[in-house]
């Protein structure tokens, strides 16, 4: 088994074996993609495809995990192929900031255009009820009237839990650089654990706005913008809290060196940028 430091030298870029993870991830999206079409018309059956396309998906994810940490342990991958991991996850985060900068920009254009533009002398006479403010208090469609989510309580507290996720990341990040497994392993799990209580507190508060505030994705603006943005970021901080349980797994198995640990800044970086999204979410959304 070729060494780390020799697969560093390689002069060829790796190729790998043909492989079939793609054909069963393809399954996959299939049944769940089936199964959802079904589910959506009211088919009972749409929900056992979707249940088989998810169990084939994750299958497909273990199985090809698999080949690649295989791969790297093994001492296939050279300096090229380092690159271009890196430059790969690079535009993925950058897609991802593409991904938040459109509801970032929705909620701009509601905010700062549309609304503002409704209370006009024109719009005056069609709704002269129209009150330009935000959130907007007006009940929409005759329902019961809901309440904003004020941004002191679970979601500050929300914040915190983010901020203190990223300092215990960096830490164990640079505990890996000096080969410190013990300081290394205790604070990857501290940063896990802390993802897992965001998402527990997020879940309290959607509960509480459903309950006890009627805010819903029916709303009106408001409603549907706030679960979209805070939702799609929640299932962002999963995917990285996925990402880093799986580091720590291969932590607790011997896995990554100091100087060959790419797959661990990875899972850093996406965990640093949900991170930052968190915080300009919550200004933009429940603070201002």
């Amino acid at each position: 088994m070729a060494s780390h430091h020799a697969a560093a030298h390689q002069p060829a870029y790796f190729v790998p074996e043909p492989s079939k993870w793609p054909l069963v991830g393809a399954f996959a999206l299939f049944f769940i993609g089936l199964g959802a079409a079904m589910a959506v018309n009211a088919v009972n059956t749409g929900f056992y495809s979707i249940a088989l396309g998810a169990a084939i998906l994750i299958y497909m994810l273990f199985g090809w995990f698999g080949d690649v940490i295989r791969e790297s342990e093994g001492g296939a991958y050279s300096k090229r192929v380092d690159v271009s991991f890196r430059w790969g996850m690079s535009w993925f985060i950058f897609s991802e900031v593409m991904f938040f900068a459109a509801f970032f920009g929705t909620l701009y254009y509601v905010r700062v255009i549309s609304v503002p533009e409704l209370s006009d002398l024109t719009h005056k006479l069609l709704w002269p009820d129209f009150n330009a403010v935000w959130p907007i208090a007006t009940a929409p469609n005759g329902s019961e009237p809901y309440e904003a989510m004020k941004a002191w309580g679970l979601p500050a507290w929300n914040t915190a839990i983010l901020l203190t996720s990223g300092v215990t990341l960096t830490i164990a990040h640079h505990a890996l650089l000096a080969n410190h497994r013990g300081t290394l392993k205790l604070f990857l799990a501290a940063t896990v654990a802390l993802g897992a209580l965001f998402l527990g507190l997020q879940v309290q508060e959607y509960h509480h706005g459903f309950t006890e505030m009627n805010l819903t994705l029916k709303s009106g603006v408001y409603g549907a913008t706030f679960y979209m943005m805070t939702g799609f970021h929640g299932m962002h901080v999963f995917i990285g809290a996925l990402m880093l349980t799986v580091t720590w797994f291969r932590v607790m198995k011997g896995h990554f060196k100091p100087e060959h640990h790419f797959a661990f800044e990875a899972a850093a970086w996406y965990w640093h940028f949900v991170d930052v999204v968190w915080l300009i979410l919550f200004v933009f959304v429940y603070w201002l």
